[in-house]
């Protein structure tokens, strides 16, 4: 609330993840997407206020005090591939000495030799060169960085991960192993019921969701405008949301045309729809608040393959 102003980021914000399933959230920046993320897992400042339910399993992520998601969240129900992954690592440890203590927290049985093998096989799955594993975070490169933190979201094998940018700074072919692996995570036995594990890659690599998606959920200004399954988003017959369908165009590989003007302040959205003003498809009806559900939208697309 910058200045004592109430600013909703994120609103009516309704999907759900099974086990064994990715869902991309994708948008432009500042529509909301680290915002949510951050709420699963209690990390909003101090002055945010959440609404609502989000449940893993029984349990409630909004409603549990911070004690349960140090101890019982963060790590072990629910991984994290942070969107800005220096600060996240700890800058006076080596990598591997922080590999090696999330493993042993996580399985606190295992020997000395057992940790070195086992942080030394994280690091493969995320990429990661062996023989950077003993240096500290200011010593690795943006793209080395990630891959590190996405190697210790990966160990504790929790069945809900949460990747917030994980292919920044990832040049396309190690865009591609990434994204692979995290495919491999979610459709590995070991999540609930053996199911496989769930997966939120919250994304502006639309190439990158392509890959790995089973659904697509699109957001725009603090609400989710669009979901839909990956095959029917990417492939005929296309989105049907006119954003979402802006976002595919400006692909260079499509027409390479950007979305017209700017998104709205989050502080002062009009009433209607928040996407009127930049969509070629907008009419007077379009100053009321869209449908909710799974397509908010007055004048959606019905059939047109957005690759002809």
């Amino acid at each position: 609330m910058p200045g004592g102003r109430r600013v909703a980021a994120v609103t009516d914000a309704r999907f759900e993840v099974a086990a064994g399933e990715c869902l991309a959230l994708i948008g432009e920046s500042g529509c909301g997407k680290s915002v949510l993320a951050s709420a699963l897992l209690g990390l909003l400042p101090g002055n945010a206020q959440t609404a609502g339910t989000a449940l893993l399993g029984e349990l409630d992520l909004l409603a549990a005090d911070e004690r349960t998601l140090a101890r019982t969240v963060r790590g072990r129900l629910v991984g994290l591939v942070p969107q800005s992954p220096a600060a996240h690592l700890t800058p006076v440890r080596t990598v591997r000495s922080q590999l090696e203590e999330t493993i042993a927290q996580l399985t606190p049985t295992r020997g000395r030799a057992a940790l070195r093998t086992a942080a030394e096989g994280a690091a493969g799955r995320a990429a990661f060169p062996v023989d950077h594993l003993d240096r500290h975070p200011h010593q690795l490169s943006g793209g080395l960085a990630q891959r590190a933190a996405t190697a210790l979201a990966l160990v504790g094998d929790a069945p809900l991960l949460l990747a917030d940018e994980p292919t920044t700074g990832l040049d396309r072919e190690l865009v591609d192993r990434t994204v692979d692996e995290l495919r491999r995570h979610v459709d590995e036995p070991g999540g609930p019921n053996g199911a496989g594990r769930a997966l939120l890659m919250i994304t502006h690599d639309l190439a990158a969701a392509e890959r790995i998606a089973d659904r697509v959920a699109v957001m725009y200004a603090g609400r989710i405008v669009e979901l839909a399954d990956a095959a029917d988003f990417f492939g005929p017959p296309g989105p049907r949301h006119p954003y979402s369908r802006g976002l595919l165009r400006a692909l260079p590989d499509r027409d390479f045309t950007p979305v017209p003007g700017m998104p709205p302040e989050l502080g002062a959205l009009p009433e209607g729809c928040a996407f009127a003003a930049r969509c070629d498809r907008a009419t007077d009806a379009c100053a009321a608040p869209p449908p909710s559900g799974t397509l908010a939208c007055h004048h959606p697309y019905v059939t047109e393959d957005v690759r002809a």
